[in-house]
């Protein structure tokens, strides 16, 4: 059983002008991830655009992901979907893919109560061998799931092993799962590190931000973990005003994928409809952050 913490960023799914897979461009992205020293690679989230993927789309580039990770770090895929039974086939499907881990959204179209919402989870449970995270997003999903239910399906289903908070206010929510799990479960934050430190400092047990930045987060993980927090905290505000951008709904996908062109590492920054691309202003807007965080030494 695989044990995550540390930076697992979300792999920005690449394409070219065309709206087809980029998979040279994902390849050099992969090993950007893992020289950037991250700890894990999450596959198919929002900034993934897991959303406008076919299931031809996630098996190329799940493929394409553990051939290029070959093991050295856990692979994290989302998965989830508005029925359950399809649902249950998607984290099979993973995990016949090769992912370490799956990470459910709950079921969004119809807004299950807390009932239908644990039957859905179990079976999922029942269905995989492999750990899985619960995203507990609802500015996405619209499902709002507490703290000590989240606690309870940790406690009573083996692997039901992790939370990804991303309901604001995300720090306090950690300390309320961690209290009540009793060791049974970990927390990581999401919504591209917002409130990483303050989430560490609660015990949670790493992050999951986009790709651009996987480098500087790394750092930040790394300052934190050696005790030095007045670093971790320099590096961390140089980096929030490009954070804060990106957590633009519909928009931050492009803002991550402009620094990922302007840094060399993918040809294109080309997105999928509906996902939205950004003006000639908001171009100036960028480069702008991201020239503030070229300069920090």
């Amino acid at each position: 059983m695989v044990h995550l913490q540390g930076i697992i960023p979300i792999l920005n799914t690449t394409f070219l002008e065309s709206g087809e897979l980029d998979l040279y461009s994902q390849e050099r992205l992969l090993n950007f991830i893992l020289e950037s020293g991250a700890h894990g690679i999450a596959l198919f989230g929002t900034a993934g655009e897991g959303y406008t993927l076919s299931q031809e789309d996630r098996e190329a580039v799940l493929s394409l992901t553990r051939k290029v990770v070959g093991g050295k770090i856990p692979i994290v895929v989302s998965t989830g979907a508005t029925g359950t039974r399809l649902a249950v086939q998607q984290s099979l499907s993973a995990q016949e893919g090769g992912a370490n881990v799956v990470m459910v959204v709950p079921p969004y179209y119809l807004k299950p109560d807390i009932e239908e919402a644990r039957f859905y989870y179990e079976s999922i449970s029942q269905a995989v061998s492999v750990p899985i995270m619960i995203q507990d997003a609802p500015a996405l999903t619209g499902v709002t799931m507490g703290a000590p239910w989240l606690a309870a399906l940790c406690k009573v289903m083996d692997n039901i092993s992790y939370v990804k908070i991303e309901a604001p206010p995300t720090a306090p929510k950690i300390s309320r799962f961690i209290e009540q799990v009793n060791g049974l479960g970990y927390a990581l934050g999401g919504l591209n590190g917002q409130f990483l430190l303050e989430e560490l400092d609660r015990g949670s047990v790493g992050s999951m931000p986009g790709s651009d930045l996987c480098d500087r987060f790394v750092q930040i993980w790394n300052f934190y973990k050696g005790g030095d927090i007045a670093e971790a905290r320099r590096l961390y505000n140089i980096c929030l005003p490009l954070l804060r951008y990106e957590l633009q709904p519909a928009l931050g996908v492009s803002t991550m994928k402009r620094g990922l062109v302007r840094r060399g590492i993918i040809r294109s920054e080309a997105v999928r409809h509906p996902t939205q691309t950004f003006d000639r202003y908001a171009a100036r807007e960028i480069n702008a952050l991201w020239e503030q965080i070229e300069r920090f030494q």
